[in-house]
């Protein structure tokens, strides 16, 4: 695998830019040099990112989401070498 997040990812199931393998691996965001952890969605090259807002959801059961503009940084929270490694 690439060291590189992709350009767009989501966490929906639904959505074409979902990638499980990728979020098995765990990627992070930092929106505006600030670690968010409640990111459904980004995309680097528009420069966004989708929030949850609180724990509504509308009707399908979908996250309330706000969608935010600003530099967008992903990055892989484990990276391969060290996930193989022991402490």
């Amino acid at each position: 695998m690439s060291d590189t997040p992709p350009d767009r990812l989501s966490v929906n199931p639904n959505s074409p830019h979902h990638d499980a393998d990728l979020l098995a691996r765990g990627v992070g965001i930092r929106f505006k040099g600030e670690e968010k952890t409640n990111v459904e969605e980004y995309c680097v090259s528009e420069g966004w990112v989708r929030l949850a807002v609180g724990k509504a959801v509308d009707r399908k059961g979908n996250p309330l989401t706000v969608k935010l503009q600003g530099p967008v940084e992903p990055y892989f929270q484990h990276t391969e070498t060290t996930e193989g490694q022991a402490s």
